[in-house]
């Protein structure tokens, strides 16, 4: 009966496990496309500029015409026995219109268009943040896969070690004391792979959450190179590329234009706007019954005496050297950006370098030599422990820089704006 229902389970874990879909395996342009299309804050950011273009329309619209519709004279009395309670009724209806001079409503619009830009430029400045954010989650990934595999080989190396060495204490060449810290060390390399496991699970759930991707862990993942470049531009190319693409800095040069634009704003409104009336009356009272019905117009214009408008002409004026400050602060903080992200990625390739090309190849050779020198009786156990542990430090010390390398090319795309590495 037990081995029934043994082989009942055996086969419903067969079906579960071929039902189960396969994993996908995003590109950084796959994943950086599902987060544009799905993050929440991008999304809710880009209304924004919906909101700013929708103003565009309400600043560029005309003044309302009034219209007013008046009566006097009304008077409740009788004559001759027959009441005429509306016999004595004056009507008058009245149309007046605001007409705004010194292209008032052009520069509303003007200043709505500028503030549109600025918003488009505040998106995409608040896009690269969190690109930068993304990037630097999916070198997480990477990085975990890299060291996850490197466990895995390191736990597989050491199975060999630990196989060939119990054959030889069964044939009698090796000690039982030696074969159980042998044993004991392998508890290290399990140690090893369990961190790198959770950690994998770990900066996938952090990349999941900023793709707001309800997809199950175990059928998620991502692929990518995971190396280094020795080659990089030339500082200066890179401060050229971050000068015409960084979003931060075209936003605060827009902010000297938008300035500009509120400073005529203002200028304009402290001129005269008349305001032209229409009116046509009905009046019965007239003694001449060809005269009931009359026309006139008029002309209203403020006198500014007082209110010229002398506040907002002063305060936009510093406002536009207050936002030309900040640009030049803005490009300052480009140029630092730079800087530190360039110097930044030398330093990760020039520890790169010697690694790849001297001390892992090193490390793997002396492994290898004191391997072999310990199975024959050349070395003692704790030379292979000790050439067992500088290779698995040299290797993991490789594979963390070059997450490094990655994390400041991203540095460095965020500083220039745009994808450089």
């Amino acid at each position: 009966m037990k081995t029934w229902c043994a082989r009942i389970a055996l086969v419903v874990s067969g079906v579960l496990v071929t039902t189960l879909p396969a994993q996908t395996a995003f590109n950084w342009q796959q994943i950086k496309d599902k987060f544009e299309a799905a993050n929440p804050t991008l999304k809710a950011a880009k209304l924004n500029i919906d909101e700013s273009r929708a103003a565009e329309i309400t600043a560029f619209l005309r003044p309302n015409p009034d219209f007013t519709f008046g009566t006097d004279g009304t008077q409740l009395s009788r004559y001759r026995g027959v009441w005429r309670p509306f016999a004595g009724t004056q009507f008058a209806s009245t149309v007046s219109y605001l007409h705004e001079r010194d292209h008032k409503r052009e520069l509303r619009r003007d200043q709505a268009k500028e503030s549109t830009a600025i918003a488009e430029s505040t998106y995409v400045d608040q896009e690269r943040n969190l690109l930068f954010t993304l990037r630097n989650a999916f070198v997480g990934v990477l990085q975990a896969k890299a060291v996850l595999q490197n466990a895995k080989d390191n736990l597989a190396y050491w199975d060999h070690e630990l196989d060939i060495n119990r054959k030889r204490h069964r044939a009698g060449d090796f000690a039982l004391v030696d074969l159980n810290r042998l044993e004991l060390e392998r508890a290290q390399f399990e140690s090893d792979y369990e961190t790198a496991f959770v950690n994998l699970r770990t900066s996938k759930i952090q990349l999941l959450q900023l793709l707001n991707d309800r997809t199950p862990i175990s059928q998620f993942d991502v692929n990518g190179q995971y190396d280094f470049q020795e080659q990089l531009m030339t500082i200066e190319e890179y401060r050229s590329a971050a000068l015409a693409a960084r979003p931060d800095l075209r936003a605060a040069l827009q902010s000297v234009d938008l300035a500009k634009v509120t400073h005529q704003l203002a200028v304009a409104n402290g001129s005269t706007d008349p305001t032209f009336s229409v009116w046509w009356t009905s009046n019965p009272s007239f003694n001449n019954p060809y005269d009931n019905n009359t026309l006139g117009a008029s002309v209203s214009i403020p006198l500014r005496v007082f209110d010229r408008n002398q506040g907002e002409k002063a305060r936009t004026q510093i406002d536009i050297g207050r936002n030309q400050r900040l640009a030049d602060t803005a490009e300052a903080q480009v140029y630092s950006d730079i800087d530190s992200a360039y110097w930044t990625l030398i330093e990760a390739i020039n520890l790169l370098k010697p690694y790849k090309t001297k001390y892992l190849p090193l490390a793997t050779d002396n492994r290898d030599r004191i391997t072999i020198a310990f199975q024959n009786g050349g070395a003692s156990l704790l030379d292979l422990l000790d050439a067992e542990k500088a290779y698995r430090d040299t290797r993991l010390a490789y594979f963390n820089l070059i997450g490094a390398y990655l994390t400041a090319a991203a540095q460095m795309n965020m500083a220039a704006g745009r994808e450089v590495l």
